[in-house]
């Protein structure tokens, strides 16, 4: 229990007796001028403390083991009527401060009160520590604490920037590096022992667990995760381990005040530390986990290389645009600093270069173009970029989403709703749509936001980065649900209502029957018979037939292949839909096709018949017989 690691509740019970001894003293010097009010009794008398209570610890980090502590203590005591005729007695309280120090190193058993002076509300510690003895720093102070834990162990990474070796940094403070199987299962990346240890290993040869000695000073690196992660991950983890001994052994110590048995901290590969859940140990953990990626990377020779690589790839690709340039420039900062990409990634964000959010994205296996956004207009959890199936799912039962793509123009382009504008789609050389080079520096302007959930089980802490870590290997899964925040210009809304209006204008002049309908569209969409055949991947002479008399009974699926031949806008292709009889089943296949004829009508058959297949769904045309 928390309770258990409580430095106050520690020197309450161990130094009862020093504070007793010191509140005794301090009223025996002091009590004339403590400005005692008497109420009750004519004559002080005997004065008697009846408690001595430790109200609250502030500690202060020294150098070594040692640490130095102010404890507010309240003294409760009685003074008794001096004149005999009487028999009463006043009760008062008054607070001293007691000065203290000690050493963690000797179990606080050279613990002495240095003085104690009237207590006046404040504490003036120089560099605090929380009740568990773990240092407090702030997130704004977090730059400041890696530049000092360099200065003390590693000062060249402050001159120029560098990879910081972690093999040299460990071995620079006493540490030794071992590559072990800690577990069988690698839940447990590293492990680092403050004391000297009897602990269990993985053989894995006789894949069974052994007992085995581990000196102190000891960081363990599990073997077969180092093998598998990057080496930048490697890297991080040795530094991280490095963070846990300089800033968490007195923590440690004081744990093993209450537990002699404790001797090393593992942390786990998804980020937390294993072992019962603590909010110190969490503390510990997010220190840990968000100092090494600065020690790593020094916010000021970060920077400095930074805006070297932003001048030096500018040069060589004539690309002003950040979008352009951020992808090369994070990979050679992963070279620079050792450093994983989506940690150079990250340390890009923190640093203030925010178009590296939009760097570096895959979904559906796919490669997302760089993009950027107006700083502050997405949360950590927010996205422009989804997947398919999220897609699908969301403009089918999601209903306020599925009115703004009813109501606007928008299409899914590149993993994105995006305006149908051609301010912000484009087609390539081979007739492929994508966002125009203005879009993906406006995503904000033309492209719908979504929350992301996290499917996979990942602690809190650590979210932030897994929103960002959605490259190519990484295991997590997301879910996107549609989010109502949305900017759209005042001359694109009414853009989208003209255009709009034109197409219902034709809508209105459609005949009612088959066709009627499909000989109007063919005409709308100046197409000819055989390149119709060939964009909806069907035969001219069936385009003919259907084009020239009612057909009896005409399939869903062909119907929908004549939509996305034409490349009809909703509004049109649902009067051809209408007009054939058919409606959409509440299945799989049918909401995919609504999909595709509401948000990817843009898109070639097949373009479509790859996002079917994707879906492992039958595809359109010719493909579906051959399957």
């Amino acid at each position: 229990m928390a309770a258990q690691r409580s430095f106050t509740e520690y020197v309450k019970k161990r130094f009862d007796n020093n504070f007793w001894a010191a509140a005794e003293s301090y009223l025996d010097a002091n009590l004339d001028s403590l400005g005692i009010e008497l109420k009750r009794i004519h004559r002080a008398g005997e004065m008697e403390i009846s408690d001595v209570k430790v109200e609250h610890v502030w500690v202060e980090d020294k150098p070594g083991m040692e640490i130095h502590f102010d404890v507010a203590v309240s003294i409760w005591f009685e003074t008794h009527e001096g004149d005999y005729h009487y028999d009463d007695y006043d009760e008062n309280i008054v607070w001293m401060m007691a000065h203290c120090r000690g050493d963690l190193d000797k179990n606080l058993d050279d613990f002495e009160i240095l003085n104690v002076s009237k207590y006046n509300g404040k504490s003036r510690v120089k560099a605090p520590m929380d009740d568990a003895l773990v240092p407090v720093i702030n997130k704004n102070q977090l730059d400041d604490a890696a530049e000092q834990f360099l200065r003390e162990h590693y000062k060249k990474a402050l001159l120029e920037p560098m990879w910081v070796d972690p093999k040299e940094l460990a071995e620079g403070m006493g540490l030794t590096i071992r590559y072990e199987n800690i577990t069988k299962d690698g839940s447990i990346f590293g492990r680092s022992f403050f004391y000297d240890c009897e602990t269990e290993l993985y053989d894995e040869d006789a894949d069974a667990m052994y007992k085995v000695t581990i000196p102190a000073k000891t960081i363990l690196v599990d073997k077969k995760t180092a093998f598998l992660m990057v080496l930048g991950a490697t890297n991080n983890t040795i530094v991280h381990e490095c963070v846990h001994w300089d800033k968490h052994k007195k923590a440690f110590a004081l744990a093993r005040l209450y537990d002699n048995e404790l001797s090393n901290i593992g942390c786990r590969v998804v980020g937390g530390i294993a072992g019962n859940k603590r909010d110190a140990i969490e503390w510990m953990e997010w220190q840990a986990n968000a100092l090494a990626p600065r020690i790593q990377m020094p916010i000021t020779m970060f920077k400095k290389k930074v805006n070297q690589l932003i001048s030096k790839y500018r040069k060589e690709t004539h690309a002003y645009d950040m979008i352009d340039i951020i992808e090369p420039i994070i990979d050679e900062l992963v070279l620079t600093f050792g450093v994983s990409r989506l940690a150079a990634k990250i340390r890009m964000m923190d640093a203030g270069y925010e178009e590296a959010a939009g760097a570096f994205i895959f979904v559906d296996g796919k490669y997302v173009k760089p993009h950027k956004v107006l700083k502050g207009f997405l949360a950590p959890n927010q996205t422009f970029s989804i997947s398919a199936r999220d897609a699908i799912v969301e403009s089918k039962f999601n209903t306020a989403l599925a009115t703004v793509i009813a109501d606007n123009e928008y299409i899914f382009v590149d993993s994105h709703f995006v305006l149908n504008t051609p301010l912000y789609v484009e087609k390539d050389l081979f007739g492929n749509t994508s966002l125009t080079h203005y879009a993906r520096n406006h995503m904000d302007e033309c492209c719908l936001v979504f929350n992301l959930t996290m499917k996979t089980s990942v602690s809190e802490n650590y979210h932030t980065e897994c929103f960002l870590n959605r490259d190519k290997s990484s295991e997590i899964t997301f879910e996107a649900h549609y989010s109502a925040k949305s900017k759209n210009a005042v001359n694109q809304v009414q853009m989208i209502k003209d255009y709009n209006a034109d197409l219902l204008a034709i809508a209105r002049k459609l005949p009612m029957n088959f066709s009627g309908t499909l000989d109007a569209l063919i005409g709308w969409s100046e197409m000819t018979e055989e390149e119709l055949a060939e964009a909806a991947d069907m035969s001219e002479k069936t385009i003919q037939r259907l084009r020239n008399s009612e057909p009896d009974n005409v399939s869903i699926e062909t119907v929908v292949q004549l939509c996305i031949g034409m490349k009809l806008p909703p509004v049109l292709s649902g009067c051809l839909i209408r007009a054939s009889g058919k409606n959409f089943m509440m299945t799989e296949q049918h909401i995919m096709y609504q999909f595709l004829l509401n948000s990817c009508y843009h898109l070639s058959i097949n373009e479509c018949n790859d996002m079917l297949l994707a879906q492992n769904l039958k595809p359109l045309g010719k493909l579906n017989r051959v399957s």
